[in-house]
């Protein structure tokens, strides 16, 4: 009999293109006596594939082989695709998590005793299950009780299964269309990618191609298109695409050529049905074209309200610097009064001209000129951030409580909707966001359907710092339109004039490099060194600091790959950090071991818990029995981890540029080679330097540095809020 291993292909680590992997399988079944070691646990594997994917089962036939570098690995000679029977089905919706105190085990040995008519036998005849071993009553009457409210819906989760949705896939479908389910998909399956947000389009096509979709139906075709503008809106930023574009890159996602023809009936059939809206030769998302006018539309008019008249400001402006004991500057003083007396307002400036001070003063002087106690303060203003991080330190500097975008639109993240809304409005009449170069255009378009039209916005930011990770780039377009109330704040004051960290920053925003300031204070520090010598200097430079609060040292790093980067630098300062002990557990995630005491970062917005994409925090416990569970210190909110979460989570003693966005360190240290390749570009640099307070350590190539600083070529973002703004 052949030897084989049954599961689920998790990742590759290395292709060719002869079809060569070398990848990650979870094990869930094995005859080989050597591997039931690894039974519920990630194996490496090799072997040559046409495809594979990781929503179907494999049977994988081959030899468990001992690599002398790399280790036990299976060699697969071949393999099969394990299309899901009607027992794999069953013992799947099982064990889905409806019925409680039911695990695989259990789950298995019910459908051995009961068979094809399980779901009958416990609606019908309970009490069998207490014929078997381990099936307490207590099992009956959840299985009994449960199975009844899912009674109509059960055959239907069935039929979902074998199309090849897992179970917590078909529960989400079937809630969504009720008995409409069956009908629905028949007619198009491809409805799902817009209506459920957990399902994504290769998911879906996967399935509809083993169903028999024909790859140029026209169905899959529009799919397809939509799939692909909202891929390349991601990817790239963009607002809009062109027909070319969409013409050449389309046969990628449908694996075949397609005629000209076909494409414009399809976009045509798009537009009639609203799903697309083009203008002039541009192709829009709908969300993404009605957000754009929604912005320029709403600003304008803000904008363009008649300013509010404050008596005797300059005079509330002294006794606000008396009771604050502060004296701000010309440029301060006017971003202040802009304040009060204008309906939408943006303040910018570099790192250090005292942004974020500024806005305890817009919110005394607001709360004095409208002579609010702090409690009709708080209903009156919303301190908004795009991160947790963001968002702490503004409440801290102006000691009134600030939150997340996400959080005061309350947001749902199983749905992706918002429920404060067009329909639920907050009832708040100023909002003041920092960090607004970080907001991209579909969540500041929710934000503005959440507050009323008269609700005044400050909106605080540096545009030249990296745009936002979703499509656009907000700030620099309305800055960039010169027809919106800014002020612009220009004197250094976050640190001494004469900070050389400061210099570096303006001398990167404005393309330079002055080499004489490298070295020169205790503040900025150059070691310049080979590619090889990278590491060992950020070991040497993390020893050094080893002793500082995790909040305040950070590796900064462009790129997660090659050997100086964000992956490999955490490998190596987990070792110095946080060494293998018998007093602390750890676990084994996928090719990563997390231990307690080490540095994480939240990859994903967590609504419920507080915690949001890029909070970092410490692994405060590790539970392997009976559950494996991970509990996280982020800032003093402990948040429990179970295995269908542990993926929004990475080590941090180093991470990337685009995650400390919105963070700043007293400390920071960036690698800098010139194999980082495409990432060494001037906004990101910029981004990098500017995260830092107190101490500055650059590492690597003085040429990797200078490339960074003179490529101003970043992605250009093809967005029409400017133009919107501009010529209505």
């Amino acid at each position: 009999m052949k030897k084989y291993i049954k599961g689920k292909y998790r990742k590759s680590i290395y292709e060719n293109d002869n079809g060569y992997k070398i990848g990650l399988f979870k094990v869930v079944e094995t005859n080989h006596e050597d591997v039931e070691d690894y039974l519920d646990r990630i194996i490496t594997f090799t072997g040559y594939f046409h495809e594979l994917n990781d929503m179907d089962t494999y049977m994988f036939y081959g030899d468990l082989v001992n690599h002398p570098k790399y280790g036990e690995q299976f060699n697969v000679e071949s393999y099969d695709r394990v299309k899901p029977d009607e027992k794999e089905s069953i013992i799947e919706f099982l064990t889905s998590g409806l019925f409680k105190g039911i695990g695989e085990k259990k789950a298995k040995k019910i459908y051995d005793t009961l068979g094809k008519d399980t779901f009958n036998i416990i609606l019908n005849n309970p009490n069998n299950l207490l014929l078997i071993p381990t099936i307490t009553q207590k099992n009956v009457d959840t299985l009994h009780n449960k199975l009844k409210e899912y009674e109509s819906s059960y055959e239907i989760i069935i039929y979902l299964n074998e199309l090849g949705f897992n179970t917590k896939d078909s529960m989400s479908i079937y809630n969504y269309y009720k008995n409409d389910t069956k009908s629905i998909i028949e007619k198009d399956i491809y409805r799902l990618v817009k209506d459920i947000n957990e399902l994504n389009f290769k998911k879906i096509d996967y399935i509809a191609l083993q169903s028999g979709i024909k790859k140029l139906d026209i169905i899959r075709v529009k799919a397809s298109i939509l799939y692909l503008m909202n891929e390349i809106s991601n990817l790239y930023g963009h607002s809009y695409i062109f027909k070319d574009e969409i013409i050449n890159t389309l046969p990628r996602v449908l694996l075949e050529r397609i005629e000209d023809d076909l494409v414009n009936d399809a976009l045509i059939s798009l537009e009639k049905n609203l799903d697309i809206v083009k203008v002039n030769d541009k192709y829009y998302l709908r969300d993404m074209y009605d957000s754009e006018v929604l912005i320029s539309k709403r600003i304008k008019v803000l904008n363009n309200k008649e300013i509010i008249k404050v008596n005797n400001i300059n005079d509330e402006i002294d006794l606000l610097e008396k009771d604050l004991n502060i004296k701000y500057n010309t440029d301060q003083i006017k971003a202040i009064k802009e304040s009060i007396k204008n309906n939408f307002l943006i303040i910018t400036g570099g790192p250090g001209t005292g942004k974020t001070t500024i806005m305890k003063g817009i919110v005394e002087l607001y709360r004095n000129v409208n002579k609010l106690s702090y409690k009709n303060l708080l209903e009156d203003i919303a301190l908004l951030a795009p991160t947790g991080r963001a968002a702490k330190r503004m409440s801290e500097a102006t000691n009134t409580p600030a939150s997340t975008i996400h959080r005061f639109l309350k947001w749902n993240k199983e749905t992706n909707k918002y429920q404060v809304n067009e329909y639920n409005k907050s009832k708040v009449k100023l909002v003041i966001i920092d960090e607004s170069s970080m907001i991209d255009t579909y969540l500041f378009a929710n934000l503005l359907k959440g507050i009323s039209s008269s609700c005044r916005i400050i909106m605080v930011g540096d545009y030249f710092q990296l745009p936002s990770v979703g499509p656009g780039q907000l700030l620099h377009d309305l800055i960039t339109s010169d027809i919106l109330n800014v002020v612009e704040l220009k004197k250094l004051y976050r640190q001494e004039k004469d900070s050389d960290i400061l210099s570096l920053a303006y001398d990167i925003r404005n393309g330079e490099l002055n080499k004489s300031i490298l070295n020169k204070n205790s503040d900025l520090t150059f070691i310049e060194c080979s590619n090889d010598e990278v590491m060992s200097n950020i070991i040497e430079i993390s020893n050094t600091y080893k002793d500082l609060s995790y909040k305040d040292f950070q590796i900064l790093a462009p790129m997660y790959k090659t050997i100086n980067g964000i992956d490999n630098i955490n490998i190596n300062l987990q070792k110095l950090y946080n060494k293998k002990s018998n007093s602390k557990k750890e676990i084994s995630i996928g090719e990563t071991i997390y231990r307690e005491g080490d540095k994480v970062i939240e990859l994903s917005n967590m609504p419920d818990e507080n915690i949001y994409n890029g909070d970092i925090g410490i692994i405060n416990l590790i539970k392997t029995k009976p559950k494996k569970e991970i509990y996280i210190d982020f800032d003093d909110n402990i948040v429990k981890f179970t295995p269908a979460n542990f993926n929004k989570f990475k080590l941090a003693y180093s991470i990337s540029i685009h995650k400390a966005q919105g963070s700043e360190f007293d400390v920071v240290v960036i690698p800098l080679v010139r194999n980082f390749n495409k990432m060494l570009y001037r906004k990101l640099i910029y981004t990098a330097v500017t995260r830092c307070k107190k101490s500055l350590y650059l590492v690597g190539d003085i040429n990797a540095l200078n490339i960074a600083i003179n490529n101003n070529s970043s992605e250009i973002r093809r967005t029409t809020i400017k133009d919107l703004l501009i010529n209505e």
